[in-house]
């Protein structure tokens, strides 16, 4: 057994890699090359790095611009007994430092940071002194201005291999068009271009899109058909909690989840879920990510997403084990219309994106000229009741901000409290022997978790006050008394977003915008959501292929299994038969309208096969009939 398989094994309890695990890995390990690779969702390209660092010297340096799934890395590796931290935004310094020495002195296997960090000088004068083996560039289609989810901040990456220029580069993302992926590479300064690239096909998931106008009414048929675990996404906060309480009330073992949800209840919402205690979990694109579920029978979506790469990425936590799973798409004409205002509040004026702008900076009474470098903690109900704005334009002209480089938005970012013990434990002894009050409190800490002397290590008051028989109210006196007294620096838990100012203040008049990038970044978001419109309007494509070929799949093959390809299934017509019928009616239509007869006549086929693709084409709206009574083939608007 290779020593890649005994690390799978001994970690992860798994006998064998996945599909291109372990060729990605022995590109980067043995022959030393920058790789990327193109995983769909659950195709474990975590354990590519992990498998690969924990087998080399050095640590792996992992930058990922999900707090939350950072956060979950790190807690994971450390069950599995591998030492692991993380780096990123809303760590005071005094944490920052003491994480950023103890990897320069070989404490971790891996060290996670967010990208807005690699740029800050606390970090780049330790990183010559890191014992780093490999980069992993995590969600790496963030690097790429033609990628659906662009941060500037990505760009700091390849930067520090100026500082590191031996270290090879694991860049990994699970959509990725091929346009991307190219960009990726070059943005990452690939000596020589190395894709990995899995086909994005799931032959065991489903794809259905339905067409109705009480969605609700169809999802309750649909979930009280299916058996299994499932998830039902949804665009807003309060649909979740509407829509949940709704399918409780038909009898579902449901719950909601959405990003505003305190830390501890997300919790218990997410374990509960993934032990099967809740069915169902109706939800935000908040859900999901870190989460590997495998037995989960369907997903269903009854917004509109806003490009093909997000609901790939959402649908495909379906059927992870292999077994079929239903992957469905509830549409309505009125999703269009939707659509279109949300191009509007995602894209403001440009004269409103700076008046957000100089607010901002008003907000936190930066002068012209200062504050590069500045992190504050932003509270965005108080920014907007303050300065009269709506929230909507706020949070995209943030977007817009972060895009061209003025600033950094982390959204709501839960922090757990922390402590550190300042003195020694010989200082420690003496304080407790001359302050008995503070003497069993101390012990209970100490007793409850451990590295308390070297690192901010995280606590929970309430389990801390229910260990001691008494009120959390309690418990947070003796930590604010202890920290008065210089025995501990305590930091308590905080929920609330950050804004990093990547630049000094500016003149509103100084504040550029490109217009060239504004159209640009518009343009994408118009073409990925009519994208993703075509795909749910289309009668006539199997919904595969259109996935498929959207990633630059060009020759996928049909499911058969989707609902297209059901319709089409009934008439009982060979796919070779049915593709030789529909190019020559196609051919024939494009040059000039023909009468129906005179269309049966011409085509070199049995004429019972022949009328029924001419049926099944009139019903998938791809051909009609003119004022005339002649067949046309119909012309393609704007979103087919």
């Amino acid at each position: 057994m290779s020593t890649y398989k005994q690390i799978l094994t001994k970690y992860w309890g798994y006998s064998k890699f996945r599909p291109l695990q372990e060729e990605i890995i022995k590109s980067v390990a043995e022959e030393k090359k920058d790789v990327l690779g193109l995983l769909p969702t659950g195709g474990g390209k975590s354990v590519i790095f992990q498998v690969a660092a924990l087998a080399s010297e050095g640590f792996c340096l992992v930058i990922t611009p999900i707090i939350a799934l950072m956060k979950d890395q790190v807690e994971n590796l450390k069950e599995k007994g591998i030492k692991a931290a993380a780096v990123y935004s809303g760590m005071s310094k005094d944490e920052i430092d003491i994480v950023l020495n103890n990897a320069v002195f070989g404490a971790y296997k891996f060290l996670y940071l967010s990208p807005e960090r690699l740029a800050t000088q606390i970090f780049l004068t330790r990183l010559p002194d890191m014992n780093i083996n490999y980069v992993a560039v995590d969600e790496a289609h963030c690097i790429s201005q033609w990628g659906y989810d662009f941060r500037p901040s990505y760009l700091n990456i390849a930067k520090i291999r100026k500082i590191i220029p031996d270290i090879p580069f694991i860049a990994l993302t699970a959509t990725a068009t091929p346009k991307v992926a190219e960009d990726i590479q070059d943005k990452l300064l690939f000596k020589e271009h190395n894709l990995f690239s899995k086909s994005f096909e799931r032959k065991n998931l489903i794809y259905i899109v339905r067409e109705v106008e009480d969605k609700l009414k169809y999802l309750l048929k649909s979930v009280v058909k299916e058996t299994g675990s499932g998830i039902v996404y949804v665009r807003s906060r309060k649909k979740t909690f509407e829509i949940s309480k709704y399918l409780a009330g038909k009898g579902i073992s449901v719950d909601y989840f959405h990003a505003g949800i305190d830390a501890k209840h997300k919790d218990i919402k997410q374990n509960n879920w993934k032990t099967g205690k809740t069915r169902v979990i109706v939800a935000t694109n908040a859900f999901g990510m870190g989460i590997d579920k495998h037995n989960v029978r369907f997903v269903v979506h009854i917004d509109l997403p806003d490009s093909p790469e997000a609901y790939f990425q959402e649908a495909g936590r379906a059927g992870r084990d292999g077994k079929t799973a239903y992957a469905v798409l509830l549409y309505h004409k009125s999703d269009k219309i939707n659509f279109e205002k949300r191009i509007k509040s995602n894209f403001p004026e440009i004269s409103q994106i700076k008046r957000v702008y100089s607010a901002l900076c008003n907000y936190y009474q930066i002068p012209e000229g200062e504050g590069k470098g500045l992190i504050r903690a932003f509270n965005i109900r108080d920014f907007v009741t303050k300065f009269k704005l709506p929230i909507q334009t706020v949070l995209s002209s943030l977007k817009i901000l972060q895009s061209e480089g003025y600033l950094d938005f982390t959204e709501d970012n839960f922090t757990p409290s922390k402590v550190l013990f300042t003195v020694n434990r010989e200082d420690l002894y003496r304080y407790q022997v001359a302050n008995k009050n503070f003497d069993s409190f101390i012990k209970l800490i100490l007793r409850s978790y451990t590295g308390l002397f070297s690192n901010y290590t995280s606590i929970d008051e309430d389990y801390l006050a229910k260990k001691a028989h008494c009120k959390p109210e309690i418990i947070y006196g003796y930590l604010e008394k202890l920290a008065e007294h210089n025995i501990i620096k305590y930091i308590p838990q905080r929920k609330i977003p950050f804004i990093i100012f990547i630049s000094e203040r500016l003149n509103e008049k100084d504040l550029l915008i490109s217009q060239e990038h504004y159209r640009e970044r518009k343009e994408r978001y118009v073409k990925r959501a009519e994208a993703m419109i075509n795909y749910a309007e289309s009668k006539a494509k199997c919904r595969s292929q259109i996935l498929l070929n959207y990633f630059g799949e060009k020759n996928a093959y049909r499911c058969g299994e989707c609902d297209v390809c059901k319709r089409r299934n009934k008439l009982n017509i060979s796919n070779y038969e049915f593709d030789l019928i529909n190019n020559e009616i196609k051919k024939i239509l494009k040059e000039t309208p023909v009468a129906l007869e005179e269309l049966t006549d011409t085509i070199d086929c049995e004429e019972e096969k022949t009328l029924k693709v001419i049926q099944w084409l009139l019903e998938s709206e791809k051909i009609e009939y003119t004022i005339d009574q002649r067949i046309t083939w119909k012309k393609k608007n704007k979103t087919q």
